[in-house]
């Protein structure tokens, strides 16, 4: 299957790239960085998803992974949530559609983050809900995930800090982070071998949300 995802040369979603790449369907990507993929069936573009104007023309798209964003940049808004509507609102709407999954926050459902990365994540949640009623007509799922700490260099400031990652790691029940390739296992099975879910939103954060709810960085202010 034809397979768009944003923000696919580094972390979640280069591991989801090389996943879907691994299981032999074709796959287009969309960053604003170059790419680290080297293979016939990776078709990559550089461009930036909040300016619609230059999404580049696509093949029919039958399995849409919106995962770009950006963290604390003082545009979190126009990065994470306008740039997802971009993306899905021009490729998303198709008979062949099969499936569209969103990279959303556990920060989205607690709020102990960064202002505007929070309200960008908790909007792609909404916006899911509304996307997955528009698609149902194909047959289509759409839904989200909300990861909590997960292991790429983005999170570099609190991981490679001993007395940060020490906090982080008193307050998460199972005493660990998600790997990007863990990742790319959810985002495979909640697209491809998932048929009757939709709507929902599946969190992903080793029990910090629901058990316990504390976010730690540098230097952060409330």
């Amino acid at each position: 299957m034809n397979v768009l995802i944003t923000g696919s040369s580094n972390g979640i979603g280069l591991s989801t790239a090389n996943k879907f790449l691994k299981e032999g369907h074709e796959v287009y990507g969309i960053d604003l960085e170059e790419s680290k993929i080297d293979n016939e069936h990776y078709h990559h573009y550089v461009g930036d998803i909040s300016i619609k104007e230059t999404l580049p023309e696509l093949p029919i798209m039958e399995i849409i992974i919106n995962n770009a964003g950006k963290q604390n940049s003082l545009d979190d808004i126009n990065n994470n949530l306008k740039g997802t509507i971009n993306v899905t609102e021009k490729y998303a709407f198709n008979s062949k559609l099969k499936s569209i999954l969103f990279n959303a926050s556990a920060s989205a459902h607690t709020g102990f983050e960064f202002p505007e990365y929070c309200a960008s994540k908790a909007g792609i949640i909404a916006y899911m809900k509304n996307v997955a009623v528009r698609v149902s007509k194909y047959g289509a799922t759409c839904n989200s995930i909300s990861c909590g700490g997960v292991l790429t260099d983005l999170n570099k400031p609190v991981t490679e800090d001993m007395k940060l990652w020490k906090k982080i790691m008193d307050v998460t029940p199972l005493k660990k982070w998600a790997t990007p390739e863990e990742i790319a296992e959810w985002i495979y099975f909640l697209t491809i071998i998932n048929k009757s879910a939709t709507g929902i939103d599946v969190l992903i954060d080793n029990g910090e949300t629901n058990l316990n709810c504390t976010f730690v960085w540098p230097d952060f202010k409330n």
